[in-house]
């Protein structure tokens, strides 16, 4: 035998880590599959150094511990998620904010309907048999007749509109305890006395549910059997008791009744935007009798789907005042404030502030929140900020600005009856030395030239990834992604772009400078232009 210089020893066979000392060898920071693989593969190396020592891809025993790294990532996650999902400044899922809202007796708003201008045209404004002359008073609109069915523009499935009368004060028309809409020939225009615009189709197919209370617990409820239910569409008409019965009126929370016979209810719903209507317990707000009667009204559907342009409706409408008649019905404005159920972004910024002001209005961040939650009697919603006056003794006078949602990316001025019914509301909530000012905001458009510069190896995906890059900036500035005095810094905007993998770098070719606002002006996206370049 050659003796070679080295001493061969089999010292590690005597080598056993003790059951008690191998948790200090793992490696609890380890979260994720490939960190999780090291580590069992160090932790292999350490505690069996010669019964196990090949490490290649192909061996079995590295397939074990690869499935095991990935049951771990997989378990990791699901902690992580369980973690973040409990409170509401990380939660991501729709149902969790929900859920995490209605513990502080918050609730976050469903699909928002589509609302324009209706016009009557009766058979005797063009010189046919007028039946006022005769002495008839009242020309009614059964709810069947008042519910118009037809192919959505935006995505060809079957949506309805309703008509509703628009009253002096500008609001719709929506306690109506039979449900027929009701003319009358003063409220016509032209010497003929057949033209009625007094009228608003609103998006989303009426329904009529009747029943009685059979129970005799204290807290009364009615589930709605229709869904998804349309924001602020829910009437609800008591018969019965002189001491219960009236017209009902829908608050946030019951909590909020400031006494043992408001006639309040409140409405629970479900992640698919069913309704429960909640009653109140003799102690917060009144609870119907056993044996009241209920008609509760309410509107299905909701959704941009419903922003329709200026005359697409053009149908006949059946009335009676004397015998039937069909008159031809038409939207004279666009369909406008079609938006789909409130979003997490939106919910998770206002709801705090909501939960804060307590059904009243205070401070500036009471009005803040309020204004921007607030959904009108007609299913419209907005954009607002506000200010308080330091001009001498002005203090107490708060000014409002607000603009009015047209679509998730469109806002407008807003019109008369919005304005008049936010000022109604809020001066039922302010304190009594506070003076409201509605004001209209201000909308910066911009028109927005972007360069994409794209690897040569994604060219065969350019079409896919300027549509991201599109929706991507659409995204920035939508509607719930931008407030009032909100500058628009050009590097912000091209970093929230670079979030998109497939793109090499984006530059903006039509602005030099930031864009700075004053605080009553809002930026809204009105052209947008995007290239593209290989590199």
């Amino acid at each position: 035998m050659v003796f070679t210089g080295q001493v061969k020893s089999d010292f590690l066979k005597d080598i056993i880590v003790p059951l008690n000392k191998k948790p200090s060898l793992i490696n609890y920071a380890a979260t994720d599959f490939l960190s999780i693989r090291e580590s069992l593969i160090d932790y292999v190396k350490a505690a069996y150094p010669l019964d196990f020592e090949n490490f290649s891809e192909s061996e079995l025993g590295v397939m074990l511990i690869e499935l095991v790294a990935y049951m771990g990532s997989v378990l990791s996650l699901k902690a992580d998620i369980l973690a973040n999902e409990n409170y509401l400044h990380t939660a991501k899922l729709r149902r969790n904010v929900k859920k995490l809202l209605e513990l502080v007796g918050v609730r976050m708003k469903g699909p928002i309907s589509a609302a324009a201008n209706a016009q009557i045209t009766w058979p005797w404004a063009t010189g046919g048999p007028n039946p006022w002359s005769s002495g008839e008073a009242d020309l009614t609109i059964t709810p069947a007749n008042r519910v118009l069915s037809m192919a959505s523009p935006e995505d060809g499935a079957q949506m309805s509109f309703t008509l509703y009368k628009v009253l002096p004060s500008g609001r719709a028309e929506l306690s109506n305890a039979t449900g027929n809409l009701i003319l009358t020939g003063a409220e016509a225009i032209g010497t003929t006395s057949g033209v009625h615009t007094n009228l608003v189709y609103l998006e989303g197919s009426l329904v009529s549910q009747t029943g009685t209370f059979t129970s005799a617990e204290a807290t009364k409820t009615i589930v709605l059997a229709n869904t998804p239910i349309v924001e602020g569409s829910i009437d609800v008409f008591i018969i019965g008791a002189p001491s219960t019965s009236g017209t009902y009126t829908q608050v946030e929370n019951l909590f909020s009744a400031s006494g043992a016979t408001d006639k309040i209810f409140q409405i629970i719903q479900s992640d698919d935007f069913d309704a429960t209507l909640v009653f109140g317990d003799n102690i917060t707000g009144q609870s119907p009798a056993p044996a009241d009667s209920y008609t509760v009204t309410y509107r299905v559907g909701g959704g941009s789907r419903g922003n329709i342009g200026k005359g697409f409706i053009n149908a006949s409408v059946l009335g009676t005042l004397g015998g039937e008649h069909a008159g031809t019905v038409t939207n004279v404005s666009v369909g406008t404030g079609g938006a789909d159920a409130e979003t997490v972004a939106h919910a998770k910024r206002y709801a705090p502030l909501t939960f804060k002001r307590q059904d009243r209005l205070v401070t500036l961040p009471d009005f803040e929140s309020f204004a921007n939650t607030y959904v009108s009697n007609y299913g419209s919603t907005g954009k607002a900020t506000v200010s308080v006056r330091k001009a001498f003794s002005s203090a107490n006078v708060i000014d409002v600005y607000v603009l009015e949602k047209a679509s998730d990316f469109q806002l407008r001025r807003a019109t008369p009856q919005y304005k008049e019914s936010i000022l109604s509301d809020m001066n039922a909530k302010k304190m009594l030395t506070d003076e409201l000012v509605i004001v209209d905001g201000l909308i910066r458009t911009l028109d927005l030239v972007l360069t994409v510069r794209i690897d040569e190896e994604n060219k065969r995906r350019e079409p896919n990834i300027l549509s991201l890059v599109r929706n991507q900036t659409l995204d920035y500035f939508s509607v719930d992604n931008r407030e009032f005095g909100q500058d628009l810094i050009i590097q912000d905007l091209v970093r929230y772009l670079h979030d998109i993998d497939e793109i090499r770098f984006i530059t903006v070719d039509n602005l030099v400078d930031n864009v700075m606002l004053e605080h009553n002006e809002i930026i809204q996206l009105n052209n947008l232009t995007i290239n593209s370049k290989s590199v």
